[in-house]
């Protein structure tokens, strides 16, 4: 899950920022980037996944104890308001019918466990659906787990590509293209872009066009948009695909605190390990 937290980290203090053309030469780690609640939310759902040992039949409630847990121990990290009330209001735990794009950055740790596509799809439903259990809510979700899993166990991008455009067509269009995103796309007042279906496939697209796991990472933060986010699903993927180079999982772990960086290495214990290219 390192991938998603480095994309967090370095896409963090793009966020809420107008598109600026900033291209793709930026420096990757500042004083002005932290860690926000898609590394707080990841991390809640590796907790889960860590506490369940293996048999998952209590992962939904052990979801949301982590996920209440660590937002409990991390308050203002800006969290969404709806998002907000069901986090720290102890008399709501009914889903929010969310299709924010909170469901596709947080499912990472799901595509490091699972055995087979159908636990993974089970696994990413699960800890999607205890808030983003709207159709796009859970389709952006289990979107985002599938391409982890797909690259983790070794399959190329072709194929990841073919699967992920079973969820978004999107990415079959011919101008449906990083360099063309960075000319048209970011903010837009109707909110499409915190939505899974406006940015889970550009996420994706990041990835594919990228030729690093820090390829990846720059060409999601270059489009604009939520840009912590799209940076932590599109590093979810390539972790998976490409590995990361031990200094920027070291430089992103000196953004966490030492009750985040428990549950990583914790959780490094169980995961299964990738293929290597």
């Amino acid at each position: 899950m390192i991938g998603a937290i480095i994309g967090d980290i370095v896409g963090s203090r793009f966020e809420f920022v107008e598109h600026d053309n900033r291209g793709k030469n930026f420096q990757l780690f500042t004083g002005a980037c932290r860690a926000t609640d898609d590394t707080f939310m990841t991390v809640a759902i590796a907790e889960a996944l860590y506490l369940c040992k293996g048999d998952y039949a209590t992962l939904a409630e052990k979801t949301v104890h982590c996920m209440r847990a660590v937002a409990k121990a991390h308050p203002k990290t800006g969290w969404g308001e709806k998002f907000y009330h069901w986090l720290f209001d102890s008399n709501t735990s009914s889903p929010i019918n969310s299709y924010g794009n909170g469901a596709g950055m947080r499912v990472s740790p799901v595509g490091w466990v699972a055995d087979s596509e159908a636990q993974l799809k089970s696994l990413a439903n699960i800890v999607t659906g205890v808030t983003h259990n709207h159709p796009e809510g859970l389709k952006g979700g289990e979107a985002v787990a599938l391409c982890v899993y797909l690259a983790r166990i070794g399959e190329e991008k072709e194929t990841i590509k073919r699967r992920a455009a079973e969820y978004y067509p999107i990415l079959r269009d011919k101008t449906f293209t990083i360099a063309n995103l960075q000319l048209s796309y970011g903010y837009d007042e109707r909110g499409d872009w915190v939505t899974c279906q406006g940015s889970v496939p550009h996420a994706i697209l990041a990835f594919l066009e990228s030729d690093s796991f820090e390829d990846a990472v720059r060409n999601a933060v270059s489009i604009g948009g939520d840009s912590d986010t799209i940076g932590a699903m599109a590093g979810s993927i390539a972790e998976a695909y490409y590995g990361v180079p031990p200094h920027l999982e070291e430089q992103a772990l000196s953004y966490l605190s030492d009750d985040l960086k428990g549950i990583y290495y914790a959780f490094e214990l169980i995961r299964k390990r990738r293929v290597r290219r």
